[in-house]
Protein backbone atom coordinates (compact mmCIF):
# COMPACT_ATOMS: atom_id res chain seq x y z
CA UNK A 1 0.00 0.00 0.00
CA UNK A 2 1.37 3.38 -0.95
CA UNK A 3 1.55 6.09 1.71
CA UNK A 4 0.33 9.51 0.97
CA UNK A 5 2.98 12.22 0.61
CA UNK A 6 1.89 14.03 3.80
CA UNK A 7 2.09 10.78 5.78
CA UNK A 8 5.75 10.37 4.76
CA UNK A 9 6.77 14.00 5.49
CA UNK A 10 5.41 14.17 9.07
CA UNK A 11 7.56 11.33 10.49
CA UNK A 12 10.57 12.71 8.62
CA UNK A 13 10.13 16.21 10.12
CA UNK A 14 9.75 14.69 13.59
CA UNK A 15 12.97 12.68 13.20
CA UNK A 16 14.92 15.72 12.03
CA UNK A 17 13.59 17.78 14.97
CA UNK A 18 14.64 15.10 17.50
CA UNK A 19 18.16 14.93 16.02
CA UNK A 20 18.54 18.72 16.09
CA UNK A 21 17.39 18.85 19.73
CA UNK A 22 19.85 16.11 20.68
CA UNK A 23 22.66 18.03 18.94
CA UNK A 24 21.83 21.22 20.86
CA UNK A 25 21.87 19.38 24.18
CA UNK A 26 25.26 17.86 23.38
CA UNK A 27 26.68 21.23 22.31
CA UNK A 28 25.43 22.93 25.47
CA UNK A 29 26.94 20.19 27.61
CA UNK A 30 30.31 20.51 25.87
CA UNK A 31 30.25 24.31 26.08
CA UNK A 32 29.45 24.15 29.77
CA UNK A 33 32.39 21.83 30.32
CA UNK A 34 34.67 24.24 28.49
CA UNK A 35 33.52 27.09 30.72
CA UNK A 36 34.22 25.09 33.86
CA UNK A 37 37.71 24.16 32.67
CA UNK A 38 38.60 27.53 31.16
CA UNK A 39 41.01 28.24 34.03
CA UNK A 40 42.95 25.07 33.37
CA UNK A 41 46.09 25.23 31.28
CA UNK A 42 47.11 22.39 29.01
CA UNK A 43 50.33 20.91 30.39
CA UNK A 44 49.93 17.33 29.33
CA UNK A 45 48.46 16.51 32.73
CA UNK A 46 44.80 15.93 33.63
CA UNK A 47 42.87 19.20 33.85
CA UNK A 48 42.23 18.85 37.59
CA UNK A 49 45.99 18.67 38.20
CA UNK A 50 46.90 21.75 36.16
CA UNK A 51 44.68 24.42 37.68
CA UNK A 52 46.65 27.67 37.86
CA UNK A 53 45.83 30.15 40.62
CA UNK A 54 47.11 33.66 39.95
CA UNK A 55 48.60 35.21 43.06
CA UNK A 56 47.32 38.73 43.63
CA UNK A 57 49.81 41.09 45.24
CA UNK A 58 48.73 42.68 48.50
CA UNK A 59 49.67 45.99 46.88
CA UNK A 60 47.01 45.37 44.21
CA UNK A 61 44.51 43.83 46.59
CA UNK A 62 44.51 46.94 48.78
CA UNK A 63 44.63 49.26 45.73
CA UNK A 64 47.58 51.08 47.27
CA UNK A 65 48.46 52.64 43.93
CA UNK A 66 45.20 54.60 44.05
CA UNK A 67 46.40 56.14 47.34
CA UNK A 68 49.74 57.13 45.82
CA UNK A 69 52.04 54.55 47.42
CA UNK A 70 54.87 53.68 45.05
CA UNK A 71 54.98 50.04 43.91
CA UNK A 72 58.75 50.13 44.38
CA UNK A 73 58.35 51.43 47.92
CA UNK A 74 56.02 48.54 48.75
CA UNK A 75 58.22 45.91 47.11
CA UNK A 76 61.36 47.18 48.87
CA UNK A 77 59.48 47.36 52.17
CA UNK A 78 58.46 43.71 51.85
CA UNK A 79 62.03 42.66 51.09
CA UNK A 80 63.40 44.44 54.14
CA UNK A 81 60.56 43.23 56.34
CA UNK A 82 61.26 39.62 55.35
CA UNK A 83 64.98 40.03 55.96
CA UNK A 84 64.51 41.55 59.40
CA UNK A 85 61.93 38.92 60.26
CA UNK A 86 64.29 36.11 59.26
CA UNK A 87 66.97 37.67 61.47
CA UNK A 88 64.58 37.61 64.41
CA UNK A 89 64.53 41.40 64.81
CA UNK A 90 60.78 41.82 64.37
CA UNK A 91 58.51 40.98 67.29
CA UNK A 92 55.37 42.67 66.05
CA UNK A 93 55.28 40.97 62.65
CA UNK A 94 51.62 41.61 61.92
CA UNK A 95 52.10 45.20 60.77
CA UNK A 96 54.34 46.94 58.27
CA UNK A 97 54.63 50.73 58.10
CA UNK A 98 55.87 52.64 55.05
CA UNK A 99 56.63 56.34 54.68
CA UNK A 100 56.84 57.20 50.99
CA UNK A 101 58.98 60.31 50.64
CA UNK A 102 58.56 60.22 46.87
CA UNK A 103 55.25 61.94 47.71
CA UNK A 104 55.11 65.60 48.79
CA UNK A 105 54.14 66.49 52.35
CA UNK A 106 50.70 67.55 51.13
CA UNK A 107 49.87 63.88 50.53
CA UNK A 108 49.08 61.19 53.09
CA UNK A 109 52.35 59.32 52.80
CA UNK A 110 52.38 57.14 55.95
CA UNK A 111 50.84 53.74 55.29
CA UNK A 112 50.32 51.23 58.13
CA UNK A 113 49.40 47.81 56.76
CA UNK A 114 48.02 44.82 58.66
CA UNK A 115 49.76 41.98 56.79
CA UNK A 116 47.90 39.22 58.59
CA UNK A 117 44.39 40.49 57.94
CA UNK A 118 45.27 42.24 54.68
CA UNK A 119 44.01 45.65 55.74
CA UNK A 120 45.23 49.22 55.48
CA UNK A 121 44.99 50.42 59.08
CA UNK A 122 46.16 54.02 58.67
CA UNK A 123 46.99 56.40 55.84
CA UNK A 124 47.93 59.81 57.13
CA UNK A 125 50.18 62.86 56.82
CA UNK A 126 53.75 62.69 58.12
CA UNK A 127 56.49 65.31 58.30
CA UNK A 128 60.09 65.27 57.12
CA UNK A 129 63.12 67.13 58.48
CA UNK A 130 63.35 70.87 57.86
CA UNK A 131 66.66 70.55 56.02
CA UNK A 132 65.39 67.72 53.84
CA UNK A 133 63.27 70.09 51.79
CA UNK A 134 60.18 72.24 51.88
CA UNK A 135 57.24 70.64 50.10
CA UNK A 136 59.14 67.44 49.31
CA UNK A 137 61.98 65.59 51.03
CA UNK A 138 65.01 65.48 48.75
CA UNK A 139 68.00 65.45 51.12
CA UNK A 140 68.71 62.86 53.80
CA UNK A 141 71.29 62.36 56.50
CA UNK A 142 72.36 60.17 59.41
CA UNK A 143 74.42 62.95 61.02
CA UNK A 144 73.50 64.49 64.39
CA UNK A 145 72.10 68.03 64.17
CA UNK A 146 71.58 67.72 60.43
CA UNK A 147 67.84 68.29 60.93
CA UNK A 148 67.23 65.93 58.02
CA UNK A 149 65.23 62.74 57.76
CA UNK A 150 66.99 59.38 57.48
CA UNK A 151 65.91 56.75 54.99
CA UNK A 152 65.81 52.99 55.32
CA UNK A 153 64.56 50.35 57.71
CA UNK A 154 63.78 50.88 61.38
CA UNK A 155 62.38 48.64 64.08
CA UNK A 156 60.02 50.37 66.47
CA UNK A 157 60.87 50.43 70.17
CA UNK A 158 58.75 51.20 73.20
CA UNK A 159 56.50 54.21 73.63
CA UNK A 160 57.14 56.89 76.24
CA UNK A 161 56.02 60.37 77.23
CA UNK A 162 58.41 63.13 76.23
CA UNK A 163 58.29 66.81 75.34
CA UNK A 164 55.90 66.01 72.47
CA UNK A 165 53.68 63.79 74.60
CA UNK A 166 53.28 60.15 73.65
CA UNK A 167 56.23 59.23 71.42
CA UNK A 168 57.75 56.12 69.87
CA UNK A 169 61.44 55.23 69.82
CA UNK A 170 62.92 54.12 66.48
CA UNK A 171 65.95 51.88 66.09
CA UNK A 172 67.78 52.35 62.77
CA UNK A 173 68.84 49.01 61.31
CA UNK A 174 71.15 50.23 58.53
CA UNK A 175 74.76 51.05 59.40
CA UNK A 176 75.85 54.43 58.09
CA UNK A 177 72.36 55.20 56.84
CA UNK A 178 70.10 55.51 59.88
CA UNK A 179 71.87 53.83 62.81
CA UNK A 180 72.30 57.18 64.60
CA UNK A 181 68.54 57.50 65.05
CA UNK A 182 68.59 56.79 68.77
CA UNK A 183 71.51 59.16 69.39
CA UNK A 184 69.80 61.86 67.31
CA UNK A 185 66.53 61.44 69.21
CA UNK A 186 64.64 60.47 66.06
CA UNK A 187 61.21 59.32 67.24
CA UNK A 188 57.64 59.27 66.01
CA UNK A 189 55.51 61.85 67.79
CA UNK A 190 52.55 64.12 67.23
CA UNK A 191 52.80 67.71 66.04
CA UNK A 192 50.24 70.47 65.62
CA UNK A 193 52.02 71.57 62.46
CA UNK A 194 51.01 68.37 60.66
CA UNK A 195 47.51 69.18 59.48
CA UNK A 196 45.37 69.93 56.44
CA UNK A 197 44.83 73.60 57.32
CA UNK A 198 48.53 74.39 56.89
CA UNK A 199 48.46 72.78 53.47
CA UNK A 200 45.65 75.13 52.49
CA UNK A 201 47.33 78.21 53.94
CA UNK A 202 51.00 77.73 52.96
CA UNK A 203 51.06 74.80 50.54
CA UNK A 204 52.85 72.28 52.77
CA UNK A 205 52.82 70.98 56.34
CA UNK A 206 55.33 71.94 58.99
CA UNK A 207 58.71 70.24 59.22
CA UNK A 208 60.49 68.58 62.11
CA UNK A 209 64.11 68.27 63.23
CA UNK A 210 64.22 64.92 61.45
CA UNK A 211 61.43 63.03 63.21
CA UNK A 212 58.46 61.53 61.36
CA UNK A 213 55.79 63.61 63.13
CA UNK A 214 52.14 62.71 62.57
CA UNK A 215 48.78 64.44 63.27
CA UNK A 216 47.62 64.79 66.86
CA UNK A 217 44.27 63.28 65.92
CA UNK A 218 45.71 59.84 65.12
CA UNK A 219 49.11 59.60 66.82
CA UNK A 220 47.92 57.59 69.83
CA UNK A 221 46.24 54.93 67.71
CA UNK A 222 49.17 54.68 65.30
CA UNK A 223 51.83 54.44 68.01
CA UNK A 224 49.82 51.90 69.98
CA UNK A 225 49.47 49.73 66.88
CA UNK A 226 53.06 49.73 65.62
CA UNK A 227 55.13 49.91 68.83
CA UNK A 228 57.33 47.18 70.29
CA UNK A 229 59.12 45.60 67.39
CA UNK A 230 57.38 46.31 64.07
CA UNK A 231 59.07 47.27 60.80
CA UNK A 232 59.05 50.86 59.56
CA UNK A 233 60.50 51.72 56.13
CA UNK A 234 61.24 55.27 54.97
CA UNK A 235 61.45 55.29 51.18
CA UNK A 236 62.71 57.72 48.56
CA UNK A 237 64.01 57.43 45.02
CA UNK A 238 67.37 58.48 46.44
CA UNK A 239 70.30 57.08 44.45
CA UNK A 240 72.73 57.29 47.37
CA UNK A 241 70.49 55.12 49.51
CA UNK A 242 69.95 52.64 46.69
CA UNK A 243 73.69 52.30 46.18
CA UNK A 244 74.52 51.68 49.85
CA UNK A 245 71.62 49.75 51.36
CA UNK A 246 72.10 46.03 51.96
CA UNK A 247 68.47 45.43 52.81
CA UNK A 248 67.05 45.28 49.31
CA UNK A 249 67.88 43.71 45.98
CA UNK A 250 67.10 45.65 42.84
CA UNK A 251 67.24 42.45 40.78
CA UNK A 252 64.01 41.12 42.24
CA UNK A 253 60.91 42.39 44.00
CA UNK A 254 58.85 41.01 46.83
CA UNK A 255 55.08 41.13 46.72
Amino acid sequence: MKLKKKQVIKPLVFAVTVCAFAFLITSFSTTGKNILTAKHVSTGQPAQDSLQVEEVSLYDELALDSLGLSREAFDYAMQGYNKLNEEGKIKNDQVLSIIDFSLPSTKKRLFVIDLQNKMLLFNTLVSHGRNSGTVSANNFSNRPNSFMSSLGFFVTGDSYRGEHGLSLRLQGEEAGINDNAMARGIVMHSANYVNESLIKSQGYIGRSLGCPAIPESVHRKVIERIRNGSCLFLYSRDKTYSMHTKMISRDSSAT
